[in-house]
């Protein structure tokens, strides 16, 4: 059982990091693979999917709108879905909790079915701007009211039949990507988003998966995704792999603490999300890929990672959309190389749920990390693989990935480090805690 995470959490020094995990399912999968199963005729099987409290609000929105979401004693979902334009009237707001995925990806599916539904969230969730997911969605027909800056409780009308658009992304962001062609699935016509830089393709995969007449085309201009609407979804058997931003503390964890070899199981490597793999080799991480595979169209490989001197590098600015949420966890690499990292091309941090870049500088400088902030990111110097001085009480922000990167620098600190508020880790990973003992780490609560 996981723990029922308490607020606050204190991470003592490991000697060594060792054994065999397996981290949850990769939480974008999950989000979509019930959103489409809710959307298929018939019966869809989910197997490893991420019970966090993130895809539990899917689940309870699209229970909300028609789906039947059943979760067998065998660990199974079995999903009952009402078709594409089928979607119902939720009776009550939809309450998002932490999740902003969640949230944009839903905001996509009602634009064009004719309901109208309100969506609210936490205090963290209801700070963050919306307004990238509500311009192309009004420009398809769907009325939206949100609160003043574009943020929740926010009330969305739905159009149908919505109208098709061609939307150039102005930022990387799948999420933006994947509402609008969610909203293109019952949209008569052709829904195309050009995305000047290659995001996370789970929602492509999926669509064609599920059966949806989806291209891709590759040009200077970066990636055209088209889907044509009023499509027909076909259930689907889905094995989710395991999460890499979840899989990323593990990576960290292993090589920063001497003496440390981790196999982590089941880990998703798509090309999309794999930067931070990349970065940490640049800095010379011991990562292996044992036994490579494709499960359920989604590159998979076991990895198994040795601690290993870390030297600072400059990270390539081309990597950001694929590690986007592995930056916390890359800072803490960052504080124990030799030498300066600069780790920038990341503005899109400041918009998370905290302001990752100002929380992660805070809790690293408390803590005896040198650090210079930037608007786009962090320049760190490194303590050459020693222990940082630790010894502080790092403020979590309500961040999930706060929380547990900074628990990651605790395993090598002279000082064990506290986090204030751990309870946000159960929005994407409630058995990290469990997972921490299992390696030899230690935790005490309260």
């Amino acid at each position: 059982m996981a723990h029922p995470l308490p607020r606050s959490v204190t991470v003592h020094p490991a000697s060594r990091l060792q054994g065999r995990i397996r981290v949850p399912g990769d939480k974008s999968i999950s989000h979509r693979a019930l959103m489409l199963s809710a959307l298929a005729v018939g019966e869809s099987r989910i197997e490893g999917l991420l019970e966090g409290e993130d895809v539990l609000a899917t689940a309870a929105a699209m229970r909300a709108m028609g789906a039947t979401i059943i979760r067998s004693d065998d660990g199974i979902w079995r999903v009952h879905g009402v078709g594409v334009g089928g979607l119902l009237q939720p009776e009550t707001a939809l309450d998002m909790g932490n999740s902003g995925t969640s949230t944009r990806l839903l905001m996509g599916l009602v634009a064009s079915h004719p309901i109208t539904a309100t969506f609210v969230g936490d205090a963290s969730l209801s700070s963050r701007p919306m307004k990238r997911v509500i311009d192309p969605l009004s420009t398809m027909g769907a009325e939206i009211t949100a609160s003043p800056g574009g943020r929740l409780p926010l009330m969305v009308r739905g159009l149908c039949p919505a109208v098709p658009i061609t939307y150039t992304l102005p930022v990387a962001s799948a999420q933006v990507k994947s509402a609008v062609l969610l909203a293109g699935l019952n949209t008569p016509g052709i829904t195309r988003v050009i995305e000047p830089i290659a995001t996370r393709d789970h929602s492509e995969r999926m669509l064609e998966g599920f059966g949806a007449n989806i291209s891709v085309e590759v040009n200077k201009g970066g990636r055209t995704i088209a889907i044509v609407g009023e499509a027909d979804l076909k259930p689907q058997s889905i094995v989710v792999p395991g999460d890499p931003s979840s899989a990323a503390f593990w990576m960290v964890a292993a090589t920063i603490v001497p003496g440390s070899d981790v196999v982590i199981e089941n880990v998703g490597l798509n090309a999309t999300r794999a930067g931070l793999v990349t970065a940490l080799r640049l800095m010379g991480a011991d990562i292996v890929e044992l036994d490579p595979r494709v499960v359920g169209g989604e590159p998979v490989a076991d990895l198994r990672v040795r601690h290993a001197p870390l030297t600072g590098i400059d990270v390539p600015h081309d990597l950001a959309p694929s590690m986007i949420d592995e930056y916390p966890a890359l800072f803490v690499a960052a504080a124990f190389a030799q030498g300066r990292t600069i780790a920038r091309g990341a503005d899109e941090l400041r918009v998370k749920e905290s302001d990752r870049i100002a929380v992660m500088k805070a809790a690293l400088v408390a803590n005896g990390v040198p650090c210079e902030e930037h608007e786009d990111g962090l320049t760190i110097d490194g303590s050459g693989g020693e222990p940082i001085a630790g010894g502080a009480q790092v403020a979590s922000k309500l961040d999930h990935r706060i929380a547990m990167s900074m628990a990651i620098a605790g395993l090598h600190a002279r000082t064990a480090i506290t986090i204030d508020d751990a309870s946000p880790v159960a929005t994407s990973f409630p058995s990290f805690f469990d997972l921490l003992d299992t390696l030899g780490g230690q935790a005490t609560w309260g």
